[in-house]
């Protein structure tokens, strides 16, 4: 059996959030799985916190090079991934994407799945090379005509495999993307699974976030329970079975670490949505339930957080003159000076790029309880 905080710990530790680590940018993506990229800077403050001396430059070249690429992926959000784990995610995301982006609005237009999958091709020829949203829209609109131009474009930028293409911004990325052709070959069409690029995603989420539960897999993905209990029977012998601190079945790689329950876990400062508080559909595994509402908001926005002793402690946010720590219970002495620390560092990076990142959301900080705070 494997106790709670051990699972705890075997999830910093595949993370890189129990010690950062030497390694190149395109090595630490893929070792973490997906760096989440709905905010542009989140990727940069990922990695920063979990590889030693990371220089924001080298994200810039790995996303300029295409060694690293942005696209919609897992929950059908924004992902930063290793340009050669691409295909295969996508691949298992297909019947995911599908179902979300060829109905509602772009059925709504009059369109249907056999619309897109004709279009799709024409469409990744035009963005061989990097296309604004609103040349994909003009070209969207010259084939369908004005009235299904949103609706067809809405879901032809998931459904289709493209990239954003990176741009002259603090973060590579700004907020009106461009996008340019995957370049990934042969394009699946329609709902299928496709069990060998679902038992890799397995694979490479349990190396990445295990031990881990059906739900656990079918939260990170939203991809169904049923195909992931076939691939995981599938993956017998590659993978081993553990009780959880519930008695339900975890699974694992047999040869993954699981760091003792008491190994130290540093404090860190959070990108907001980072993939560590998202993965799991038990969250307590970061996050103690209490806290959950606190961070995690309705409409879907993830807080940036402290992480003390390897659970969400509270918030940060950058201010005038430093970065302001909310906590939402007490914190030692020793943890305050260590968060000091880390905003400190943090400072340095951001001052090369953007000072108060995250700005518009701080209007979430007048919902939060009175709590400790601290300028660190």
């Amino acid at each position: 059996m494997i106790t709670a905080r051990e699972l705890n710990r075997a999830s910093l530790s595949r993370q890189l959030l129990l010690e950062r680590e030497q390694l190149t940018i395109p090595d630490a993506v893929r070792r973490v799985v997906a760096l989440q990229a709905q905010h542009p800077a989140s990727p940069y403050l990922a990695l920063w916190n979990r590889v030693t001396g990371f220089a924001p430059a080298e994200l810039d070249a790995a996303f300029a090079g295409r060694a690293v690429v942005k696209a919609t992926l897992m929950r059908i959000t924004l992902h930063a991934v290793h340009a050669e784990d691409y295909r295969v995610l996508r691949a298992a995301m297909q019947p995911t994407l599908y179902a979300s982006r060829l109905g509602f609005r772009f059925a709504d237009a009059g369109l249907t799945p056999a619309d897109a999958d004709e279009l799709v091709p024409e469409l990744l020829a035009f963005a061989r090379r990097p296309r604004t949203s609103a040349e994909m829209q003009a070209w969207v609109e010259e084939r369908l005509g004005a009235e299904k131009k949103d609706g067809a474009w809405w879901g032809l930028k998931a459904y289709a495999p493209l990239h954003h293409a990176p741009t002259d911004t603090l973060w590579s990325f700004g907020f009106r993307p461009s996008f340019v052709a995957a370049g990934t070959g042969p394009v699946p069409a329609g709902r299928a699974v496709d069990p060998q690029a679902l038992r890799t995603l397995i694979l490479r989420y349990l190396a990445g976030f295990g031990p881990a539960a059906v739900a656990d897999v079918a939260q990170f993905a939203m991809v169904q329970r049923a195909p992931v209990r076939e691939a995981l029977c599938a993956l017998d012998g590659a993978v081993e079975q553990l009780q959880g601190p519930d008695g339900g079945p975890l699974f694992d790689l047999p040869a993954a670490p699981r760091p003792p329950a008491d190994t130290p876990a540093p404090p860190r400062l959070m990108a907001m949505w980072d993939s560590i508080l998202l993965a799991h559909a038990d969250r307590s595994r970061v996050i103690p339930p209490a806290y959950r509402p606190l961070v995690i908001r309705r409409n879907g926005d993830v807080l940036p957080t402290l992480l003390v002793d390897g659970y969400v402690a509270g918030v940060w946010r950058p201010v005038d003159g430093g970065v302001e720590a909310t906590a939402f219970h007490s914190l030692s002495p020793a943890a305050w000076e260590g968060l000091a620390a880390e905003a400190q560092s943090l400072r340095a990076l951001l001052s090369d790029r953007e000072v108060e990142v995250y700005g518009r959301y701080h209007h979430w900080w007048a919902k939060l309880p009175d709590t400790e705070v601290r300028m660190l």
